[in-house]
């Protein structure tokens, strides 16, 4: 049965703050336990990311599809698999999770809750990096969907976990999280001046992967409004 759109939304909202929450918490946690040690660190950063990933996908896919990033509701709006009202109230939730994600993250660990990040991400690398990640998960998405739909919370896990090591931005590869961590001035923080190119890179790479995914895998389309664009 169809889930109606407030709980859909709800799913939305949940999984993005928990996302945050973990991709933030984790950040705080590994900093102060790895000693200086700047790629335990960033080990202690990435292991809960992917793990939680998986967990929330698990959970809320049934729900309102597992979105938590306005890349892949957009995606699914281009693909005309949800309407583009749907999209916006879908974009405009994960946001405001991801926000409060980052909030809850700070207020756990006894820290400022709002904070304007320091960490400077820019340059040609990072926004490459950026445009391949994301462009990267969404044909893992999307890919998985077409053959095998109930391995996509295990391959989207796998994949942010592998590509916090191989991009050179560490993988954000999602508008809502790099708006969430530009107000965190901890290890998984941007400075929000950086946001901007990081969000464009995302979405080119998005739009690069819905492109290429029609080719590589044509189907017929699924009815607009379907609700569940990662089925288990």
């Amino acid at each position: 049965m169809m889930a109606n759109l407030p709980r859909r939304l709800i799913g939305e909202i949940l999984g993005t703050v928990f996302l945050l929450a973990a991709v933030v918490g984790s950040g705080v946690m590994a900093q102060k336990l790895a000693g200086g040690n700047a790629a335990l660190a960033l080990l202690g950063n990435t292991l809960p990311t992917g793990a939680i990933l998986t967990v929330l996908i698990l959970t809320f896919s049934p729900l309102s599809g597992a979105h938590f990033n306005p890349a892949v509701s957009i995606a699914f709006a281009l693909r005309r698999e949800l309407p583009w009202s749907g999209a916006a109230a879908y974009v405009a939730v994960q946001v405001i999770g991801g926000i409060a994600g980052v909030w809850i993250a700070h207020a756990m660990f006894e820290l400022p809750v709002w904070q304007v990040s320091l960490n400077v991400r820019t340059g040609l690398g990072q926004w490459l990096a950026e445009f391949f990640a994301t462009f990267g998960l969404l044909l893992t998405i999307l890919g998985c969907i077409e053959r095998t739909p109930a391995a996509v919370p295990y391959a989207v896990g796998l994949y942010i976990t592998s590509a916090y090591w191989f991009t050179a931005s560490t993988s954000f590869a999602n508008p809502a999280v790099t708006i969430a961590r530009s107000i965190s001035d901890t290890f998984a923080g941007i400075a929000p001046a950086a946001a901007p190119a990081f969000i464009a890179a995302q979405l080119a790479g998005m739009l690069a992967a819905v492109a290429l995914s029609g080719w590589l895998w044509p189907r017929v389309r699924a009815e607009i409004g379907h609700p569940n664009p990662l089925p288990l």
